[in-house]
């Protein structure tokens, strides 16, 4: 007789647990957000900015230049130790107002951009989901405000209202959340589509259960790139609007306010219009790479053309 030999069965592959599967997706994200130096580069800068607008109020070397408060014996001073980024017309420190000014340019624009989000992916992922004449209407409202130029009727809103900083954001935020509609729209119809909403559908679900159980979290995605790369926009229509009057109000030390301030000393003191114009720019092209960085963890079919 023989020996009979049993063979054993090789190991089965280890089953990754949902959380395993949540923190590998999540490196895999991360890997693919920095592995372009500029993307990081940018991300290393957002968060600076983001530590130093929080401890600002704390930290500024000259607290009374927030304030407005005018020293008549260093006025339009350039660039030095004492004022590393010079003085303006009153006396006041411009890297203190600069430094407080990312404070300020960044609360609005994510006040701004959140709400435009938040509106515009609510009315959107219900124009998907109730279809008709709920869509109809929604979509027609959104062809309106998109058939004007953005800065344009914000201005004129902010104009109406009276000009300040609470009323840009305001009127950004009227204009802004129909870009956040018409995407996620699009993106929710084509999720309302799949399996599991139709399966969830087919055992009873009310349409509301499916918009926000089922198709919105699938469709926060897009969203998020488009906030971050609207966020570096907003600031820069905050700065514009507050540059032509409307935006923010003396003596605030916003970035674009500080730039209309400074035009009459352009060309005696070069410092003043400066400063204030690097750090508007420097901002938005960080998040501006930064949503190229997100749309390609969120849209794989983009991460082979970095």
């Amino acid at each position: 007789m023989s020996d009979t030999q049993v063979a054993t069965p090789a190991a089965a592959p280890a089953v990754l647990t949902a959380r395993q599967a949540r923190w590998r997706q999540l490196r895999l994200q991360w890997h693919v957000l920095t592995r372009n130096t500029l993307q990081k580069i940018s991300l290393g800068f957002i968060i600076l900015l983001i530590l130093l607008a929080i401890i600002a109020p704390y930290i500024v070397p000259y607290p009374e230049s927030i304030a407005g408060v005018p020293s008549a014996e260093e006025v339009l001073q350039g660039p030095s130790r004492s004022h590393l980024f010079g003085t303006d017309e009153f006396g006041r420190d411009i890297f203190s107002r600069v430094l407080y000014g990312a404070r300020i340019s960044l609360m609005a624009g994510v006040v701004c951009t959140l709400l435009s989000a938040v509106i515009g992916s609510v009315l959107g992922v219900i124009a998907a989901g109730m279809r008709g004449v709920v869509d109809e209407i929604i979509m027609r409202i959104c062809d309106v405000f998109l058939s004007f130029p953005m800065i344009v009727l914000a201005i004129v809103i902010a104009a109406f209202w009276g000009g300040s900083l609470q009323n840009a954001i305001i009127a950004l935020t009227v204009v802004g959340w129909p870009f956040f509609a018409r995407l996620i729209r699009g993106t929710a119809v084509s999720v309302r589509e799949r399996p599991y909403v139709r399966a969830a559908q087919a055992l009873g679900a009310s349409r509301l259960s499916m918009i926000f159980r089922h198709i919105l979290p699938s469709s926060i995605g897009p969203v998020v790139t488009m906030a971050t790369l609207q966020l570096g926009g907003t600031i820069l229509q905050l700065s514009a609007m507050s540059f032509l009057g409307v935006g923010a109000q003396p003596p605030t030390p916003e970035w674009g306010l500080m730039i209309n301030e400074s035009r009459t000393y352009f060309l005696s003191a070069w410092w003043y219009m400066t400063f204030p114009g690097i750090a508007i720019s420097v901002t938005v092209l960080a998040f501006n790479l930064l949503g190229d960085g997100l749309n390609e963890v969120f849209n794989p079919r983009t991460r082979g053309r970095a």
